[in-house]
């Protein structure tokens, strides 16, 4: 489905902020596709993360936002090591979570979350959950 841009839509001060957080230039990607090629989770992604720059590029916080791409990359850094600009990558996926979760939207919730499921997943990965999940 095509993306309908207009004034309204873009909004550079959400291009300033993702610069900023993410201490990358988002406008250094020219949209070569490597480093939706070598993530391994673009499978279970909504769009592939050549996406998402592209949307930020354009100023559309409201599309990005709309994606489950920033939650679902694993930070292995396997799209940073292979960027020809050298755009860190999993550094601009953080600084969306991080905007997200500003907004004070938590994306998983502890107490909602089945007993057993607590008691058998690794603490480790409880931990980094609430880390990258919650404000």
């Amino acid at each position: 489905m095509p993306i309908k841009i207009s004034a309204r839509t873009v909004k550079r001060e959400f291009l300033e902020r993702l610069e900023k957080i993410s201490g990358q230039n988002i406008h250094k990607c020219f949209q070569c596709g490597t480093c939706s090629g070598s993530c391994p989770m673009n499978a279970s992604m909504d769009a592939f993360p050549r996406k998402v720059m592209h949307l930020a590029q354009l100023g559309l916080e409201g599309e990005v936002g709309k994606l489950n791409t920033c939650w679902i990359c694993a930070s292995c850094h396997a799209c940073n090591v292979k960027c020809p600009r050298g755009i860190d990558l999993p550094r601009v996926m953080e600084a969306l979570r991080l905007m997200a979760l500003r907004r004070n939207v938590d994306h998983i919730n502890p107490s909602r979350m089945a007993s057993d499921l607590l008691r058998e997943c690794p603490q480790i990965a409880m931990v980094a959950a609430f880390r990258k999940l919650t404000s």
